[in-house]
């Protein structure tokens, strides 16, 4: 049996590159989330009002079920959450940056996708 090499678990487990590379963008964002909302410190039913869904909704991305999120999905609620988005054309790890809002200096993650 041939040993093979992938990128990522996305490229193993996907039929097509197109399929792997949005697969990629959904974990990315699904965690990026995840690590925002549990930053706040908060209680899933208050993060899940701060995102505007609903506590059971939050619970399935707390817990990784990447299969109940759309990629649209993901993306509102990244933007929800305060993430902001860039595209990149190689992949990279999540940054954080610092933005000025009207109270004071604000942590944000900025999420790498592919294009």
């Amino acid at each position: 049996m041939e040993r093979q090499s992938f990128d990522n678990v996305w490229d193993a487990l996907e039929e097509s590159p197109a399929e792997a590379a949005r697969m990629t963008m959904r974990s990315n964002l699904l965690i990026a989330v995840d690590q925002q909302v549990r930053s706040w410190n908060l209680t899933q039913a208050e993060a899940a009002r701060r995102l505007g869904v609903t506590q059971p909704r939050l619970n399935d991305l707390l817990r990784g079920k990447i299969t109940k999120f759309s990629l649209d999905t993901l993306i509102s609620l990244a933007i929800q959450a305060g993430l902001m988005l860039l595209r990149r054309r190689r992949r990279s790890a999540v940054k954080l940056a610092r933005r000025e809002t009207l109270e004071g200096p604000r942590r944000v993650s900025y999420i790498v996708t592919l294009s």
